[in-house]
């Protein structure tokens, strides 16, 4: 089943596609090393590098070499990181995408899927701060299929700069907060990290204003527009109570860049809340997908989603 985060967000190149301070080597030789196409320019950590062609046959495994390395925590499947990168075919020296002239670092869970399979085995165990070079075979990249720019069977070179790296709870926890009106969904609280049930009233009217509550409380940061968020989420339709999509059926967090996120009621919901906290959505149809259909998603369908805010970026 396909991930509601690709409906709530702009695709980008890496799924299933701020610089940091300069540090590292001043430069890198501008012929190949070792099997890693050479860095011509924007050496430094934080700059946006130019990349030679690769040299000979590509390799047939995995290849990661530390640029420069930095000196925060290793990362760890699990972890929700911020990165920089560019990327670009090993038989070509023009890049097929590249984070730093968006200005936008890209954010994901490591471990996750989130990724193509070189950059999860690839980034583990680098360090916050790294700069690193991953050179990827096709069976760790798009394979037999390529993906849009990216022809099939294309050996990847990218460049990643590691700018940031949180450790995700299981579960959100806090306060629990009294849910007393018998017209919404209850929620459940438990904090064991697995999904939380949600019972639909079924002889009450869906709201038709948004509802964004707590159920249970965290003292963490106050989410903004601008955040990137971590979450672990269930989302259901009112109609039926039927389940559309579920984080953890899928054993996957998900990042969203809030400014990105399309879903109106869902990003309206979640800005103003507290890291940590579980949250009750209902969202109705004018905030949600509309007159619209959504795959299993009906038109005009108000949506409830329990909503973990594990953590931002």
């Amino acid at each position: 089943m396909r991930r509601l985060a690709g409906l709530l967000v702009v695709p980008l190149l890496l799924l299933t596609a701020a610089c940091g301070d300069e540090k590292g080597s001043d430069s890198v030789s501008a012929t190949s090393k070792d099997g890693f196409p050479a860095i011509t320019a924007g050496a430094k950590f934080g700059e946006k590098p130019t990349l030679a062609k690769g040299t000979g046959n590509p390799p047939k495994e995995l290849k990661t070499r530390v640029v420069s390395q930095g000196d925060g925590a290793a990362l760890k499947n699990g972890d929700a990181i911020q990165v920089n990168y560019l990327g670009q075919s090993w038989d070509s020296d023009k890049p097929f995408d590249n984070s730093f002239d968006r200005k936008q670092p890209f954010d994901l869970t490591l471990g996750a899927g989130m990724v193509i399979q070189g950059w999860d085995k690839g980034l583990v165990g680098q360090k916050v701060g790294s700069r690193v070079q991953l050179v990827i075979p096709p069976d760790l990249g798009y394979g037999d299929q390529g993906q849009g720019d990216i022809k099939p069977k294309a050996t990847l070179v990218f460049v990643v700069d590691v700018l940031k790296a949180t450790q995700i709870p299981a579960s959100a926890k806090g306060t629990e907060v009294a849910q007393d009106n018998i017209d919404l969904p209850k929620v459940g609280t438990n904090t064991d990290g697995k999904a939380p049930k949600v019972t639909i009233p079924t002889k009450s009217t869906p709201p038709t204003k948004l509802v964004s509550n707590y159920v249970l409380e965290s003292k963490g940061e106050v989410v903004k527009d601008t955040d990137s968020v971590v979450v672990n989420y269930v989302g259901l339709l009112w109609k039926d109570g039927k389940e559309f999509d579920s984080t953890y059926k899928a054993g996957k967090t998900q990042t969203f860049p809030l400014a990105q996120v399309t879903l109106k009621g869902l990003k309206n919901g979640l800005v103003g809340k507290k890291i940590g906290s579980r949250v009750l959505l209902v969202i109705p149809p004018d905030q949600g997908f509309g007159d619209k259909a959504q795959q299993t998603i009906p038109a005009k369908s108000t949506l409830v989603f329990a909503v973990d805010l594990l953590a931002k970026m």
